[in-house]
């Protein structure tokens, strides 16, 4: 790949001061892929060359690509045409290395260091004025620490659990929870065919937005979420019941963040030392082993996985993702660094990168969406 012009060959300031002059910006996407990225980098791509004249480059693989000097890719106008429809992101992701908590190995061992010192470095080596970071949490946590170290930075929010407190929706979600509903709404006929019981597993760490919207989407009889440990016998209760009742299926939806009264979550990879984060998965497995043998009917489990990162992007996540990249590049224009851009109700606006990052977002347990559910007479599994 061709190496673009340092700053200094190319005459550039070195100063991170927020009154210097924009003219190159680069914008990288961190953590887990999902539908409409694409849409933002067009967004941003079309609207800082059009409106501003500013060169764009393209971080390839997330924080990884700053690292070094050469893992840039200019992008002009003709690049992102029709990428609004695409999923995923021509960039390139990656959610492993974080550059706060790197593994770098020496004589065999691997220890952990900060190596955002690196990236400030490469940066003003690539003469980049102003980075634009496209992630969850984690990616804004890293950005975050960069804006601290002088870089001029602006933060997009993405993730399809939706669990960005400082924003009332992510791009992503509603592409996430329609293939989740359009699944249940699949395996409603073969569990039905059947007489199964078919348990559902959907992504959600630590919320379960999208267990509990395509739970309800999809007619779901019991829906499992990590805010609401849940009782199993009231699982099977309920199951129970709905058999006498003549419903000779169930379909139970389950966030992977999910866990019993009394239990804890279940990882396929524990978390590691030093820190390193575990892998969630088996909970629907689990879940279902212990409906089969309280109740003695047939169970099964789908586990949905990565079909929820996958595919094109709904009409409103090309929309909301196309306006986040376009208002990031008016936040550069204001020159308001440090800051990322967020939906509050029908408006977009930004709150600082410091304030977004301090907690997730979470399902309230009284709210009126589990409200809603449990009128439906669906199961949460909740402790009397």
């Amino acid at each position: 790949m061709k190496r673009i012009p340092s700053a200094r060959s190319a005459g550039r300031p070195r100063s991170r001061a927020a009154s210097a002059p924009v003219k190159r910006i680069a914008i990288l996407t961190g953590g887990g892929d999902c539908p409409g990225l694409n849409a933002v980098i067009r967004g941003v791509v079309r609207a800082a060359i059009l409106e501003h004249g500013w060169e764009v480059y393209g971080v390839l693989d997330g924080y990884d690509g700053l690292l070094s000097t050469d893992r840039l890719r200019r992008l002009y106008s003709h690049d992102v045409r029709g990428l609004q429809m695409r999923g995923g992101t021509i960039l390139g992701t990656s959610n492993r290395g974080n550059p706060l908590h790197y593994p770098l190995e020496k004589k065999g061992k691997i220890r952990y260091a900060d190596v955002t010192g690196d990236i400030v470095r490469n940066l003003r080596a690539m003469g980049v004025d102003v980075l634009v970071a496209v992630g969850g949490d984690g990616t804004m946590k890293i950005t975050q620490a960069l804006f601290k170290k002088g870089v001029r930075v602006v933060g997009v929010p993405k993730t399809i659990d939706n669990d960005l407190d400082a924003t009332d929706v992510t791009f992503g979600f509603n592409s996430a929870v329609s293939t989740a509903t359009d699944a249940v709404d699949k395996l409603h006929t073969t569990a039905e065919s059947h007489h199964r019981i078919l348990v559902v597993e959907v992504m959600g760490r630590d919320s379960g937005w999208i267990a509990l919207e395509a739970g309800i989407a999809g007619g779901a009889d019991v829906i499992l979420i990590p805010e609401i440990p849940f009782a199993l016998d009231r699982i099977c209760a309920h199951i129970e019941e709905r058999k006498r009742r003549g419903s000779r299926f169930s379909i139970v939806v389950v966030a992977e963040g999910a866990y019993p009264t009394g239990g804890e979550k279940i990882y396929e990879k524990p978390p590691g030392a030093a820190g390193v984060p575990g892998r969630l998965g088996g909970v629907g497995k689990w879940t279902a082993d212990k409906i089969s043998l309280c109740t003695r009917l047939e169970t099964r489990v789908v586990v949905l996985g990565h079909l929820q990162r996958g595919g094109m992007p709904t009409t409103f996540d090309r929309i909301l993702a196309t306006r986040f990249g376009v208002e990031a590049v008016n936040l550069i224009a204001w020159k308001k660094f440090g800051y990322m851009v967020c939906l509050r109700g029908r408006s977009i606006e930004s709150v600082p990168i410091a304030r977004a990052i301090k907690q997730i977002k979470r399902v309230s347990p009284r709210g009126q969406l589990v409200r809603a559910a449990e009128a439906l007479g669906i199961e949460l599994g909740r402790v009397r």
